[in-house]
């Protein structure tokens, strides 16, 4: 990708020149850079996380008694920012956000038979180019991205492709030329998972079609009462012409999704239901995305983090570590990470936890990531807002879940509240509900077992964020009893080295360090915060944690 160099007398950022697809830029104020192959993603639900601003929690009459968990609770931007600013994801590790989708949701709600619900987790849009009030305004998400820029984090936003919000009497569906209402997938074949709806009632937006479409006549008499349509039909008029793209559907909605990079400076994009169109969608969506953070860079300079490209990752549902680059539809494979993503969602990863112990697990991703998946990534997690089945469904194993999911390699997902414990299952919620309670300050402010197992989520995530090894690095097993590895990532003239240890005995304990650290060499264990030096090529600790991580003062 094309990159701007900037040169300022008062430049903050020193580039490092660097070898393959990883892009890595030294801070001069800090020592560690931003790689994204070992990103601490925090992921939330808008609407569930903090209500920063209750004036905005009723907007076009959403009045209407919905099921339990299944309509707006409030959550909003300026909540997140408030937590951004309060240094609740410093504390953590996190260095990026991923927010679900903030764009205009339908007005009205539907009965999915679990009672009547609204778009509260954002991926039923009505309109791209606006966002949704309960949200917050463009204000808002302006001032989230500056205060989580100020603290070097990152902030991705959700984008919907594949289909527009439900048909109700408030809201038509979009014409014919744009959207399919008929055939439901059966996910049998490329084209049963593609030109298909997922659903009754969620149109598919023809994706594939070379037809070129005029603007939905409701969307027009919209802009217009909102006094802003002459803007909008003037920068779709520039953008048709600067890419000379035909005005085909996804072109209008992959225009309407990165003007909030060339606005906003956001730093990635998380795409979502991405094997529901053709893999094309999404190589000239990455492009697009490319050209707005290029040209946003070149107008803000001085607000430019590093020289990291744009970041995408594809939700691409069932997608394995395994599978390495393909995707299998049973009739066809599809690489996505050829086709516009740098990472991929890792449906896999929970199960592999699961089945393995530490080293199985850690020795598996660092094989894939180093061989087969060099130069991409995966995004672990072990829950979501639509999976099910959670590894921890009970929340009985939060230790455990932070040290295989923060310690792996890989980019690790914090799905909100798993750092607190937050219950997955919530009496009275029907399906997905249960996932999507609100998040659990009271126990984080009043509960000391809440507060214990937050403190082990923020030890390991600060390690993580100040250690691109981790994620990023080259797994190596030193000593199977006691458990001790070392991760080591070098790029450029940057190296990064670490070793940790699990499952010790509590109290005195010897760790060997390999030959990461010659003797001589004083350490530092960050979990307990006790400086060791290197005799004999190991490590003496006294304390009564189970859990070492070491790391150069």
């Amino acid at each position: 990708m094309k990159k701007y160099t900037f040169l300022f007398l008062s430049l903050v950022y020193l580039t490092m020149s660097c070898s393959g697809s990883k892009s890595v830029t030294m801070n001069t104020t800090s020592k560690t850079p931003f790689v994204w192959e070992g990103a601490n993603v925090y992921f939330l639900l808008t609407d569930r996380f903090y209500n920063g601003d209750k004036s905005n929690d009723v907007n076009f009459n959403r009045t209407k008694t919905p099921g339990k968990l299944r309509g707006f609770e409030g959550g909003d931007i300026i909540g997140i920012t408030k937590k951004i600013e309060s240094g609740y994801f410093e504390k953590l590790g996190i260095n990026a956000i991923w927010l679900t989708p903030i764009v205009e949701q339908i007005h009205d709600g539907v009965d999915e038979g679990t009672g009547l619900s609204y778009g509260f987790h954002g991926y039923w849009a009505k309109d791209w180019t606006a966002l949704d009030p309960n949200f917050g305004t463009k204000e808002d998400l302006a001032n989230l991205v500056k205060k989580a820029h100020e603290k070097g984090i990152r902030i991705i936003l959700d984008g919907v492709i594949n289909h527009t919000g439900p048909v109700t009497p408030e809201d038509p569906v979009w014409p014919s030329d744009w959207v399919r209402t008929g055939v439901v997938c059966d996910y049998k074949s490329f084209d049963n998972t593609t030109m298909c709806t997922l659903v009754d009632n969620l149109p598919d937006v023809r994706t594939e079609s070379n037809q070129e479409v005029q603007l939905p006549p409701f969307l027009i008499e919209k802009w217009k009462k909102e006094g802003r349509y002459e803007k909008e039909i003037a920068s779709l008029d520039e953008f048709f012409k600067r890419t000379n793209y035909p005005r085909t559907p996804k072109y209008y909605i992959i225009k309407w999704l990165t003007d909030y990079i060339l606005e906003f400076g956001i730093d990635g994009y998380r795409g979502d239901t991405v094997k529901h169109t053709d893999e094309n969608v999404w190589a000239d969506f990455k492009k697009e995305c490319e050209y707005a953070f290029e040209t946003w860079k070149k107008h803000h300079p001085m607000q430019v983090l590093d020289q990291n490209p744009f970041y995408t990752i594809a939700e691409v549902y069932g997608y394995g570590i395994s599978g390495g680059q393909d995707y299998d539809f049973g009739d066809r494979k599809v690489n996505y990470f050829q086709n516009g993503f740098n990472s991929m969602i890792n449906f896999e990863f929970k199960w592999n936890a699961g089945q393995n112990d530490y080293e199985g697990l850690f020795s598996k991703y660092s094989n894939h990531l180093n061989n087969d998946l060099k130069g991409y990534s995966v995004l672990n997690y072990m829950s979501s807002h639509d999976d099910g089945q959670p590894f921890d469904a009970n929340r009985t194993k939060s230790i455990e879940t932070a040290n295989k999911l923060l310690l792996s390699p890989g980019m690790s997902q914090v799905y909100y509240g798993d750092e607190s414990a937050r219950s997955l299952v919530v009496e009275g919620t029907q399906g997905d509900a249960t996932l999507r309670s609100n998040m659990n300050w009271d126990d984080i402010q009043n509960n000391p077992e809440t507060q214990k197992t937050l403190l082990h989520w923020q030890k390991l995530g600060q390690f993580r964020r100040n250690h691109p090894a981790v994620g990023a690095g080259v797994h190596k097993l030193i000593n199977p009893y006691p458990y001790t590895f070392s991760r080591t990532f070098t790029q450029g003239n940057f190296t990064d080295k670490v070793v940790m240890g699990l499952d010790l005995p509590k109290g005195k304990k010897e760790l060997p360090v390999g030959d990461i650290f010659p003797n001589g060499t004083k350490l530092k264990d960050t979990y307990s915060n006790q400086e060791v030096e290197v005799i004999d090529g190991k490590v003496i600790i006294d304390n009564d944690f189970d859990i070492v991580l070491l790391e150069l003062i």
